[in-house]
């Protein structure tokens, strides 16, 4: 780049030294972006044509106010907490706060090189993407990632899980904190399919509570039905909703879905005014927002005539319905967009949402077929189980362990969580122990795989590496460390003799 661009050095308002090159390296709605010297950290100032605050001293100083919060106090209270080092892969999150030349800025961290595309379009990156960063719409619907997106920057099925379950952790993390994003998009999480890897940035916009009402309405798609509605009234009339904890729960349900099916939940065929384009996008995103898969109200489904083959076939709802997530996943949906809608206090809670994909994420079975594009589906455990993208059928037998937890001494009680066997799936610590969440949390032992699966001669193997209590209920056995035990029908294993230890009962499929 430009060696001659002059370094600027000046000071955080909490008086640490920093320096950037002075030279615009990115320009976004509020702010425009410099790199440090050894681009480990980025200065963003809030420019003053795109930035209302400047024009009076007033909210300027509410708006330091509310960054020196984000910036201090609540970066303290995430980073140096439990989970810190954790936090800090899926946050971009700001760590100083700089005024300089009258502006008003912010220190960054870097993006991580997996934010930004390797290989980029497709045919020779004829959209020239590469190196640029991995803005969620590229992936979020099937146009996108069929006309434009080189095949290796995909990733697969598995991978949008781990991402969903990536961001549903840090929205409920910022809950937790009592912020909300207020602008949850695919345009602030950066997301790498090839990963399974999702980065939150734009954390700037935060609304810290009762430090003054939030600028940011949102980004279309995303915006809550309530919000949309009553976005005409003053920000200071009782009945207009404005972004809080309620209406990121409607945009991460939003981005899960777009992020599963390659599709919107509410863009379905329904016009609401044929003159007026924007009230029509106001009605069928506001006040009249419909699910297009609503069981119930179908008029709002997707006309198929009017679909592009680049969308096919997730465009079309009938070819691959939102219950592909699975059970666990099918049940949030209908919470969000059906009812909770209209009805904020029936969201699901970002919480919700981490554990109902954690669960489904045990659930999924690798595609035989090896040209599948998405390689893994939930399994249904129908009769004729088959990878609903490619339509391969599920051939073999296949042990699926169903799991209990210990209420109270011997007695135990069904999870409603169930692991699907494959080769070289792995037990870890929270399959063995139902008090043990798979977050931030873990313990470098936890991490750690416990055992495997393997399939041998035709017959299913539970090998033991780590599970010192692994018990083989029914001959009253143990099962030492290096050893296995055989999964048929009925065989029931206890994982752990701790509270909270699971025992697994299998049940044998074969198709």
């Amino acid at each position: 780049k430009n060696m001659s661009a002059k370094i600027i050095k000046c000071k955080t308002v909490d008086g640490r030294d920093i320096e950037f090159v002075d030279e615009i390296i990115g320009s976004g709605a509020m702010k425009d972006v410099y790199f440090s010297p050894d681009r480990s950290y980025v200065v963003c100032f809030f420019s003053k044509e795109k930035n209302k605050f400047y024009d009076s001293k007033a909210t300027l100083e509410q708006q330091k106010d509310r960054l020196k919060e984000i910036v201090g106090n609540k970066w303290q209270g995430i980073f140096n907490g439990v989970g810190g080092d954790y936090w800090k892969n899926i946050f971009c999150w700001p760590d100083g706060l700089v005024e300089y030349n009258n502006l008003l800025g912010i220190t960054a961290p870097t993006y991580k090189n997996q934010f930004f595309f390797e290989f980029g379009s497709k045919n020779n990156d004829f959209l020239q993407i590469k190196g640029k960063e991995k803005e969620g719409k590229w992936f979020a619907s099937a146009n996108n990632q069929n006309k434009f997106l080189d095949e290796r920057e995909k990733g697969n099925w598995l991978n949008y899980l781990k991402i969903g379950i990536l961001i549903s952790r840090a929205v409920r993390r910022m809950h937790a904190a009592g912020l909300a994003h207020s602008d949850l998009s695919y345009k602030n999480v950066l997301v790498d399919p090839v990963s399974g890897n999702a980065c939150v940035i734009d954390v700037d916009g935060l609304v810290v509570p009762g430090k003054y009402p939030p600028d940011v309405v949102g980004t279309p798609d995303f915006i809550a039905p309530e919000v949309v509605r009553t976005s005409h009234l003053s920000k200071d009339n009782p009945d207009r909703f404005l972004p809080s904890i309620a209406t990121d729960k409607h945009a991460l349900a939003v981005l899960i879905y777009m992020y599963l099916l390659y599709r919107h939940p509410l863009r379905g065929g329904k016009i609401h005014d044929m003159s007026d384009p924007q009230k029509d996008e106001t009605l069928g995103m506001g006040e009249k927002a419909l699910f297009i898969e609503h069981p119930a109200d179908h008029s709002n489904q997707v006309k198929t005539s009017q679909l592009k083959v680049s969308q096919q076939p997730w465009a079309d709802p009938a070819k691959v319905p939102y219950t592909v997530t699975g059970p666990y996943l099918s049940e949030l949906f209908k919470k969000s967009f059906i009812d909770g809608l209209h009805d904020p206090a029936k969201r699901p809670s970002a919480n919700e949402w981490e554990t109902a994909l954690v669960k489904t994420v045990d659930l999924i079975q690798p595609c035989r077929n090896h040209r599948c594009g998405q390689k893994w589906y939930v399994f249904d455990n129908s009769t004729q189980p088959e990878c609903p993208f490619c339509h391969t059928p599920f051939k073999g037998k296949l042990p699926i362990l169903n799991l209990y937890s210990a209420r109270q001494q011997g007695n135990f009680r069904s999870d409603n969580h169930r692991l699907m066997v494959w080769t070289g799936q792995s037990i870890y610590a929270w399959h063995a122990n139902n008090l043990i969440a798979p977050n931030e949390r873990l313990t470098a032992d936890q991490i750690k795989r416990k055992g495997y699966f393997v399939l041998h001669n035709d017959v299913w193997w539970l090998v033991n590496e780590d599970l010192p209590d692994l018990t083989d209920v029914a001959n009253k056995t143990a099962i030492p460390i290096g050893g296995k035990i055989e999964l048929k029908e009925g065989v029931q294993i206890l994982f752990s003799k701790e509270d909270g230890g699971r025992l697994a009962v299998v049940q044998m499929v074969e198709a």
